[in-house]
């Protein structure tokens, strides 16, 4: 991706910026050993750093806190934006109309504030299934948010859960969408004011989706008609390849993908993921093959297979978004739990063999 000198030079402030704050709670801290028999150094730091839900401080951005990247680190807020695509010609030659995307964005909170927590933050814009809106998949999404992730969360215009008459068809038009939404996600950021002032990091983007939204983001890594450079890493939750889109598919290695699937799933057949996986020329990229679970449980709702995705895609992301090497390790033991679930990785391992109907 692409990074502008202006851009590179205001990461680097911030990075400065938190720099200097850490700085200053550091000598904050050693003053506080020397206040006395009174005192307690760190203590409330050190607190937070017990529990698994605790804040940082709102004065210290999550990163320096070394909260961004773990699962229930932060309190997540809410908040509905809308996003208009202008009027341009879809992948198909179709012309199409000016499209209006009702974005529903979860984002960390500071510690004991309502306040978003200090970016630059990552960013994942995920696709629901057919017919779906975000709300099915919240205590998934709300996870990632929870390990300092901020998630948009796309109404596809013409098959949410919002609209009159849904239709498939329109699904070769979604990976613009999805595009359409990380430009106004980072407009939003780069504006001087405003809920995601600062917030985004450019260089951390990852998108997710489920079933048709998986197709959808399996585009947005690797067709030719669609692909977004401007994302690290992508997350295909039960999706295939949509034979509609023009074009070929892994005409070159793509970014790191993970592609979860349920091995019991009528509707998104393991045969489709399993094509994805083999056909997808890079090292880095995953199966994760859940034991007899089928389209929507390991997304939606809380169970054992759902745990496993979340665990495993904030490892996914941490590792190829956050490029920390560490979470690789992680990665593996979250995806190999016995009798639930196994993770194969560099297209080894035998995902579950069939057709592929969609």
């Amino acid at each position: 991706m692409a990074v502008t000198t202006r851009e590179a030079l205001a990461d680097t402030a911030k990075a400065l910026a938190a720099a200097v704050v850490a700085l200053a709670a550091a000598v904050a801290v050693l003053a506080a050993g020397c206040a006395g028999p009174g005192s307690v150094p760190g203590a409330s730091r050190s607190a937070a750093y017990r529990s698994a839900t605790a804040e940082p401080s709102a004065a210290v951005s999550g990163r320096t806190a070394g909260g961004v990247g773990v699962l229930g680190r932060f309190r997540t807020g809410q908040r509905t934006l809308r996003f208009t695509e202008p009027a341009h010609t879809g992948p198909t030659g179709d012309r199409l109309g000016p499209r209006r995307l009702r974005t529903q964005v979860m984002y960390p909170l500071a510690g004991g504030t309502s306040r978003p927590a200090a970016g630059p933050l990552p960013l994942i814009v995920f696709g629901p299934g057919f017919m779906q809106c975000g709300g099915p998949y919240s205590r998934l999404l709300r996870a990632w948010a929870s390990a300092g992730y901020v998630v948009a969360v796309v109404n596809f215009p013409r098959s949410d859960c919002l609209t009159a008459a849904p239709t498939e068809s329109d699904l070769v038009n979604q990976p613009a969408d999805m595009s359409r939404v990380i430009t106004g996600m980072l407009a939003r950021s780069a504006a001087p004011r405003g809920l995601l002032s600062g917030l985004l990091s450019r260089r951390e983007i990852a998108v997710a989706g489920q079933s048709d939204g998986g197709d959808t983001v399996a585009a947005v890594a690797a067709a030719t008609c669609c692909t977004d450079h401007r994302v690290a890493a992508v997350a295909v939750l039960s999706g295939a390849r949509w034979p509609a889109f023009p074009g070929a598919f892994f005409a070159r290695p793509p970014v790191p993908m993970l592609f979860a699937q349920g091995s019991a799933d009528t509707v998104n057949l393991p045969g489709c993921s399993a094509a994805l996986y083999h056909a997808d020329p890079a090292r880095a990229r995953y199966y994760l093959d859940l034991f007899g679970a089928d389209h929507t449980g390991p997304y939606w709702g809380t169970n054992r297979f759902e745990r496993v995705v979340t665990r495993v895609t904030v490892a996914f992301f941490d590792r190829y978004v956050l490029g920390r090497p560490a979470a690789g390790p992680a990665m593996r033991q979250a995806g190999d739990v016995p009798r639930t679930a196994a993770l194969f990785g560099r297209g080894g391992g035998r995902p579950p063999p069939g057709p592929c109907a969609t």
